[in-house]
């Protein structure tokens, strides 16, 4: 598809360097883009016929060309040159050598600098809804691995150190939330790029009778932008996606983080399948937790990605600048690497074993409870702050004498408040103080049960 004339070579006097042509192409990225160049090229053409702009049987031979472009492109039978410079020269150029003078006529009352963008949009829409799809799919394993966990006590933590006793279910909803919020924000996200720019040609519109409603309806856009200068100029959509996916990796990495934590013989509280881990060169004993690790790594990665546009738009003039062609490579990186992190963590998570009994022991240490027992004293009337001094005047005695809050006797407890009483040893079993916290986002296996049919009727009513 190589050709040296260039769509605007009536104004220049020497043809474009080789190596100007080289920095310059963005062919060898965009070109992923074609699908969408083609289908968006097929309705302005329908438009241009619909208003007279263009004959119906141009309108016909051009859209039978561009098909037939396609169905090559999809074979892998087109090959591209750097001389096409970009997706949509490309694909020109192809129909010109189609349909000669008439494949001229399909850039009428268009610019590449709403081209772009409505490829972009196009592009970015199918992509989400892919993602919409692997967010899906991890909340259902993740409510699978919470029914199959019902019963599974672990320790909480804050800072690192042991806090309170939770259900392993619970754990697992947790982040069933925050992926829900991450699918919320792309949907946000969406509704905003959701719009159509075709018709602000290359910043002002067009003196062409275009009617952007047909072309919107053709492509299924809902709104229609309004002004021109900021269509061609507007990338917010792309910086606002990659944020989102950034956020999704970011939550992708601290579950990893707990997972290759857990997987250390000092926690052990699972065991990541063979499938998703590997061996050492040299250490035969070795079981790494790569895939989580590459995971939590790659979160990096988009972080980046996000900074690369924000940086890439910070000091633009308006309106279109060529800067603004470095904005797909960030995208389509973090596009790829958010659906493959997704896609091989379910897969992961799905076939990881989360041993019960070791996060049970791990619960029973660290005092987890002890918050039980202030709150114990407080149903008997003892203020807060009062409470809380009691009980750690209990914990420190129990670190000098070696003892857990259920080694004591009952007569131990009251040489701190006389108030105790015998239901004491009941209140700071683990299975209690569990259950005890049976509210809306409580822990108890009751509320976690109740959240997990909440979510599965959610599930059914979408």
């Amino acid at each position: 598809m190589a050709g040296n004339k260039k769509p605007w070579s009536g104004r220049f006097q020497k043809p474009t360097a080789k190596n100007v042509e080289k920095f310059t192409a963005s062919i060898s990225f965009d070109q992923r883009l074609y699908k969408y160049d083609i289908e968006g090229s097929i309705a302005h053409v329908t438009m241009l016929a619909g208003q007279g702009i263009i004959t119906p049987a141009e309108a016909g031979k051009i859209i039978k060309a561009l098909e037939s472009i396609l169905k090559d492109m999809n074979q892998g039978k087109i090959l591209f040159d750097l001389s096409d410079e970009d997706i949509h020269m490309a694909i020109e150029r192809e129909l010109i050598r189609r349909t000669g003078e008439t494949g001229g006529k399909l850039h009428t009352a268009r610019s590449r600098n709403d081209q772009i963008v409505l490829d972009v949009r196009l592009f970015l829409r199918r992509e989400v809804d892919d993602i919409f799809l692997l967010l899906h799919k991890l909340q259902e394993q993740l409510v699978r691995s919470a029914k199959n966990e019902i019963s599974t006590i672990m320790p909480g933590y804050t800072h690192m150190q042991k806090a309170q006793p939770v259900l392993l279910a619970h754990y697992l909803l947790a982040f069933w939330d925050m992926f829900a919020r991450d699918a919320e924000r792309l949907q946000n996200c969406k509704d905003r790029f959701n719009v159509l720019p075709l018709g602000a040609a290359a910043l002002a519109g067009t003196t062409l009778p275009i009617d952007r409603r047909q072309t919107a309806k053709k492509l299924k856009f809902p709104v229609i932008s309004q002004n021109s200068m900021d269509t061609v100029a507007d990338r917010d959509f792309i910086a606002e996606f990659i944020f989102a996916a950034a956020l999704i990796m970011m939550h992708l990495s601290r579950f990893c983080e707990d997972l290759v934590l857990w997987s250390t013989d000092e926690f052990g509280f699972v065991e990541i399948s063979d499938a998703y881990t590997t061996g050492s060169s040299i250490m035969p004993q070795k079981k790494n937790p790569d895939v989580a690790e590459l995971i939590r790594g790659k979160c990096g990665r988009v972080y980046g990605d996000l900074l690369a546009i924000m940086t890439i738009l910070k000091g633009l003039p308006m309106t279109y600048n060529r800067d603004l062609q470095e904005d797909k490579e960030p995208l389509f990186d973090a596009v790829d690497t958010v659906k493959d992190c997704l896609s091989i963590f379910t897969e992961m998570i799905g076939q990881t074993k989360f041993h019960s009994a070791k996060m049970y022991q791990a619960a029973y240490g660290g005092f987890s409870t002890a918050t039980d027992v202030a709150e114990y004293l407080v149903k008997k009337g003892v203020p807060f702050r009062k409470s809380h001094e009691i009980v750690g005047k209990i914990v420190a005695y129990c670190l000098r004498n070696k003892k857990n809050l259920d080694n004591l006797s009952l007569a131990d407890y009251q040489k701190f408040y006389n108030g105790f009483r015998a239901d004491i040893q009941e209140n700071i079993k683990l299975e209690k103080a569990v259950n005890s916290r049976n509210h809306i986002g409580g822990t108890a296996t009751a509320a976690v049960l109740k959240r997990i049919r909440e979510i599965e009727k959610q599930s059914v009513q979408k």
